[in-house]
């Protein structure tokens, strides 16, 4: 049905139907019935609108609803245990997901973008990182305390300022708990009688070392404190700064003293030593970066205009605007700028083709595409959320270049944070006359709205997002015409990724010469990465084009994580490859990428271990790919589908040695054949294993799994080194270790669901995977 049919049928009973589920939470089946009588409609219609409008639910939710990520990173780390320990613990039975005293929903979601703290969890608003499966409960019972505390904070009772605490306040952040850090600092400040200003800040990257706090002082010192626990913030900031009275100082001088009896170290110790791990940590991650989309990192004030152009924000609009369109383009066709969103097309050519298609016509628009998809990539959440008002500047140079009066923001809606941020800034732009008519007293008129994307992977094609911004299902159309001819409601459309914008300031203000001196010849300029999976330093890194890809884990990273050996790195999401670890040498940068089977995609760099199954790893992504398929193309929609059943039969012990050939066939065809970029990429992570791995596939025809990660092909078994010390038995949540205490244990392997519990309890490494019998 087409939707402006929907919109017809649908104009009178959205209304009706938003009723029914702000009454019941979702479509009551009984209340759908008296709808269908009231109106005429057939109850099959109904359905049918309510499910082209995805707002409305069809099943019961409860009160609270739990979001287990099940991204590549979270995959890699163990997502799918995390969610059956959820279901366990909340007492879910057969294909039921909310509980019977309706408080808890639980589902599963492709990305939540907090890569770097996986397995992570989403509890309505808050979000939980490295949730294990025995620790669920844990998460449950801190929820629900935080959802009954109140914390109420006092105003500042006009004194001097005495300096200034800055805290990352994005997703990474809060999960991590630095909410509750900050809510220590403001009691800690009102109980000694400080004056400090607390200054939310741009995200520094260093995902694995939050809650993480910067101190500034009114002399300009700066001292960072990584992993900062509540319970040691007041001691941190009497390091800093002296309480209001003599009564206060002495009164924490006394507590400080008992304090000290009880440990065998203090924070001068630990913190405030350079050469301590913890700070050597975030310090390490930091080197061999370079920062251009990420400029005014750790210091930057999200939306905060005046801090943002004392940084030099904006100055690159004011040269443009006393540049000519044709000097704007040229000015970025001589940077060499390729677009970040994966393609690596030259930017200057897309603007210089979007401005020759409307000469003389109607004016063209401008959309920055921020539907970030990719399972194990956060780079532009991260971008939209520290640094909007870069990323606006970009867009409007870019408008200005082509013509254009009018751009949109796509960004998908689970990035509730990224679309707040980007609204309030728009808002100050325009309160401060840097959007809408006569832009800085000059005749440059432009305007940015938001879009939210309902959360298809296919949409991030630029084709797809189209549609879907027309109101239509997002499909790709074949290409000609481009959307630089022939975009948004047929005019002429400028479509770019958040990255990309992002660079455009950096090359308007220092000129495309000194752009051109970072990177590599044929890739100038920096690459945005998210850094996740099993390494030991994940989070968000910006390094010169052409670094290699053992810099990134090794020194940037700090390795790969519990001692193991690298084993490969998949960039580029679903439709990227995996590069062995003996190719980890190569320079990353456009064109390397795809001579070694992978593509740059939009950033995602998901580290693997000797741990990680390579099968697996590309069933994982078929298996994504799969269900993401818009059914648009033959190949696509029914080639991956037989793909995926080979796949499913390798990792059960099921498949023959002709299965590997018909895989590598039919990946080769929906490589050749399928209509847009994602189709035709689809089968990367599959060639790229087969490629580098093969000697794998062919064990997992023997029914071999090396590293156990294939359930069905490996069970748990105690071995003889078992004490009886029931360690093992009072872990196991599925009870399928009998609490027998002084003996060998035994599992049962029919109700075991190899969630490791047992495994990491053990001290005695008494429990082993074994190859199953088939």
């Amino acid at each position: 049905m087409r939707s402006k049919e929907f919109d017809a049928i649908g104009g009178d009973l959205i209304p009706r139907l938003q009723e029914i589920q702000q009454k019941f939470g979702y479509l009551q089946p009984d209340e759908l019935d008296r709808l269908c009588e009231q109106t005429g409609v057939s109850r099959a219609r109904l359905i049918s609108v309510a499910s082209f409008y995805s707002q409305f639910r069809m099943v019961p939710y409860g009160k609270h609803t739990i979001k287990v990520c099940v991204g590549t990173a979270c995959h890699v780390k163990g997502a799918d245990r995390v969610y059956d320990a959820f279901r366990r613990e909340l007492h879910l039975e057969g294909e039921g997901i909310t509980t019977a005293d309706g408080q808890y929903t639980i589902e599963r979601v492709a990305c939540l973008g907090c890569c770097a703290l996986a397995p992570v969890v989403q509890i309505d608003s808050r979000i939980f990182g490295h949730v294990q499966p025995g620790r669920v409960g844990e998460v449950l019972a801190e929820f629900e305390a935080m959802e009954s505390q109140e914390i109420r904070e006092e105003t500042a009772d006009g004194r001097s300022i005495q300096g200034e605490v800055r805290l990352g306040m994005e997703n990474c952040c809060q999960a991590s708990g630095t909410a509750e850090v900050r809510d220590a600092v403001v009691k800690a400040c009102q109980s000694l009688g400080i004056q400090v200003h607390i200054k939310p800040i741009s995200c520094i990257g260093a995902c694995n070392q939050v809650p993480l706090i910067d101190v500034a002082t009114t002399d300009g010192h700066i001292v960072r404190y990584p992993h900062v626990k509540p319970d040691e913030v007041k001691e941190i900031l009497l390091h800093h700064f002296r309480p209001a009275s003599r009564w206060r100082r002495w009164q924490n001088a006394i507590v400080n003293q008992i304090d000290t009896l009880h440990t065998d170290q203090t924070w001068d110790n630990i913190l405030f030593t350079p050469e301590h791990q913890r700070t050597q940590a975030v310090n390490t991650f930091l080197t061999g970066q370079f920062h251009i989309s990420t400029e005014g990192f750790g210091r930057l004030n999200p939306l905060n205009l005046e801090e943002y152009t004392t940084l030099g924000g904006f100055e690159a609009l004011k040269k443009v605007l006393g540049m000519s369109r044709r000097q704007t383009i040229g000015e970025v066709l001589r940077s060499g700028l390729r677009g970040r969103g994966g393609g690596g097309f030259p930017t200057g050519r897309k603007w210089q083709a979007v401005a020759d298609s409307c000469v003389g016509g109607m004016p063209p628009f401008v959309i920055c595409n921020g539907d970030e998809g990719d399972p194990g990539a956060f780079m532009d959440r991260i971008l939209l959320e520290s640094y909007p008002l870069r990323v606006i500047e970009g867009m409007m140079i870019a408008a200005y270049a082509v013509g254009a009066a009018k751009g949109f923001f796509y960004i998908r809606a689970e990035y509730p944070q990224a679309v707040i941020r980007i609204r309030k800034a728009l808002d100050l732009c325009r309160e401060h006359g840097l959007l809408g008519d006569r832009i800085l007293g000059t005749d440059f008129c432009f305007d940015i709205r938001v879009f939210e994307g309902a959360g298809a992977f296919v949409c991030g094609e630029e084709t797809a997002l189209i549609a879907s911004m027309e109101g239509r299902r997002g499909f790709p159309h074949l290409r000609p015409p481009y959307p630089s001819r022939k975009g948004l409601h047929g005019r002429p459309t400028l479509i770019n990724n958040v990255e990309t914008l992002s660079q455009v300031p950096y090359i308007i203000r220092y000129g495309a010469d000194e752009y051109r001196k970072v990177g590599t010849e044929g890739s100038p300029g920096t690459k945005v990465f998210a850094l996740a999976g099993r390494v030991r330093h994940g989070g968000l890194i910006e390094v010169p084009m052409g670094t290699t890809l053992r810099q990134i884990v090794e020194e940037i990273g700090g390795g790969v994580e519990d001692g193991e050996a690298l084993k490969a790195v998949q960039t580029g999401g679903p439709s990227g490859g995996c590069i062995p670890a003996g190719l980890c040498d190569a320079g990353v940068d456009f064109d390397g990428l795809n001579e070694m089977g992978a593509i740059m995609g939009s950033g995602g760099l998901v580290v693997l271990g000797e741990s990680s199954c390579m099968v697996d790893v590309a069933r994982y992504f078929l298996r994504f790919t799969c269900s993401e398929s818009c059914g648009k193309c033959t190949f696509c929609r029914i080639g991956i589908r037989r793909m995926l059943d080979i796949l499913d039969r390798l990792t059960t012990g099921k498949a023959n040695e002709e299965d590997i050939d018909r895989l590598e066939q039919l990946a080769l065809s929906v490589k050749r054949a399928a209509l847009c970029g994602l189709g035709k990429t689809a089968p990367n992570p599959v060639l790229s294993t087969l490629r580098y791995f093969r000697r794998e596939y062919e064990e997992h025809v023997q029914g071999i799994c090396r590293t156990g990660s294939c359930k069905q092909m490996v069970k748990l078994e105690i071995t003889d080194d078992c004490v009886g010390c029931t360690k093992c038995a009072r872990s196991c949540p599925s009870e399928a270790i009998a609490y027998t205490p002084y003996e060998r244990h035994v599992i049962d392997t029919g109700r075991c669901t190899q969630c490791g519990l047992c495994i990491d309890e053990c001290d005695y490494h008494a429990i082993i995977k074994v190859r199953s019998q088939f």
